[in-house]
């Protein structure tokens, strides 16, 4: 038994939704990752080998544990997975004032497991400068401390150190180009961030458009926050760098990337170490629902895989850790803080989450095959129109064999060359979150529009 079983209560519609591969734990060529979070503030958390079986039976490659729990550590052992280990905010200020203890701390929580299981980073605190700010100077002091320990094991070259932090450290998240660190703490981030520089180290960031969308009240539309389509009208531009913005996880990472260059740090990658979304939430959290979160984590997973980057930053990829496992039902505030999780304690999932690790260039994959994005016929002449002036513009849907005098043009027949656009579109941008929708001027089909003499391409994915 992996814990009291709790009643799924979900929709049933929900059920065979996603019936693809479960893939968490999948790198793309680059090396970007999705790994997955695990919190301790579950009532009935299921034992360490348990959770490594669930870990294993779903094939998650990347961990970030909150703690350096020794039973979790020896259950990890020999599996491969890479574990991402925590200092806990009630020890960093041990840590941090004694480079004994660091040292300690660095003997007994990571040096003796390894290389039996694979530490790869160590989270020092979480959010530290905007949850406890009484433990801000000895954060920097705590991460130069462990650094030394790890030299002194000869571990520093498998194990990099670094701190999360919230998007609340950065005063205004947009426009991303004109972003910056609370000047609060303008001495310690220049001291961190030279540490990371130092050391190669990522600056790691928990990046949550759920929070970024409620307390916009309205300002982004949901579909940014979910990597949704937009409608063609609603485009997300940031003014100064002219760049367009299609989801709001995009925008968060950007902004940490320009916070540090306005403090003159550059080439320091971000790592995203928790972003979600909430299954539910009380009658005031409308937001926090089943759908939304598969949507959002299908996508977030899609978009990471799928070797885009960013758009100030498209080289770079972005490693995330989806949060969470389990919901934790200890955490305290709303009703959404205790429903983040993707699985159940008994093994079963809250909602059919599922994953094709498909680069952005194999769209021919074999799982992709027989479903075919086409337009609505009963949509209006004008709302046709200005979805396919869309794809073909913005959308940046391949649209020159529906040219006039191209062999796929037809000046009678708006709905077969709106499909054709809208399919590529869709066959493009579904791996980075793209969807079959166009202001509900588009729908997926089963059935080949038969556009002779057009080639359609043919995916299979969700409608998200």
């Amino acid at each position: 038994m992996l814990g009291r079983r709790r009643n799924n209560m979900l929709p049933k519609r929900l059920e065979g939704v996603l019936l693809l591969l479960f893939m968490l734990m999948v790198s793309n060529a680059s090396g970007a990752f999705v790994g997955v979070h695990v919190g301790t503030g579950v009532s009935d958390l299921p034992s360490p080998s348990d959770i490594v079986s669930i870990l294993k039976a779903k094939r998650i490659q990347h961990v970030r544990l909150v703690d350096s729990d020794h039973k979790m550590l020896v259950a990890l052992a020999n599996t491969g997975i890479e574990v991402m280990v925590g200092v806990p905010n009630d020890q960093l200020l041990r840590v941090g004032q004694s480079r004994s203890t660091a040292a300690d701390w660095i003997n007994k929580n990571v040096a003796a497991y390894i290389p039996a299981t694979n530490i790869t980073y160590i989270a020092v605190g979480d959010e530290v400068l905007t949850t406890i700010p009484n433990a801000a100077l000895v954060l920097v002091p705590a991460l130069q401390f462990l650094q030394s320990a790890l030299l002194a094991a000869n571990l520093n070259t498998q194990v990099k150190i670094s701190s999360p932090h919230s998007m609340d450290m950065i005063s205004k998240a947009f426009p991303p180009s004109t972003a910056t660190f609370n000047s609060t703490w303008s001495s310690i981030m220049s001291q961190y961030l030279q540490f990371l520089n130092n050391t190669g180290s990522s600056f790691m960031l928990n990046a949550q458009p759920y929070y970024g969308y409620v307390k916009g009240q309205g300002v982004f539309p949901l579909e940014y926050a979910l990597f949704r389509s937009l409608n063609p009208n609603s485009k997300i531009a940031d003014p100064n760098s002219n760049l367009f913005y299609t989801n709001m996880f995009d925008a968060m990472v950007d902004a940490a990337y320009n916070s540090m260059q306005a403090m003159n740090f550059t080439g320091i990658p971000v790592m995203v170490t928790a972003s979600g979304w909430p299954w539910r939430g009380a009658r005031n959290e409308p937001a926090a629902d089943v759908d939304n979160a598969l949507a959002y984590n299908t996508n977030l997973i899609r978009h990471v895989l799928n070797s885009s980057g960013t758009p100030s930053q498209p080289k770079n990829q972005v490693s995330t850790y989806l949060f969470e496992l389990f919901s934790e039902d200890r955490r305290t505030g709303p009703v959404s803080e205790q429903n983040w999780g993707i699985m159940f304690t008994n093994a079963s999932a809250v909602y059919s989450l599922a994953f094709e690790d498909v680069a952005a260039n194999n769209t021919d994959s074999p799982a992709l095959r027989g479903m075919f994005c086409v337009a609505n016929s009963s949509a209006s002449h004008s709302a046709l129109k200005q979805s396919l002036d869309w794809a073909c513009g913005p959308g940046s849907a391949n649209c020159s064999a529906i040219q006039p005098g191209q062999p796929c043009y037809k000046s009678d027949d708006i709905v077969a060359v709106a499909s054709y656009a809208f399919n590529d579109y869709y066959h493009r941008t579904q791996t980075s979150g793209g969807t079959c929708n166009f202001n509900g001027t588009a729908t997926i089909s089963s059935t080949d529009p038969t556009l002779a003499p057009m080639a359609v391409a043919m995916v299979r994915l969700p409608d998200l």
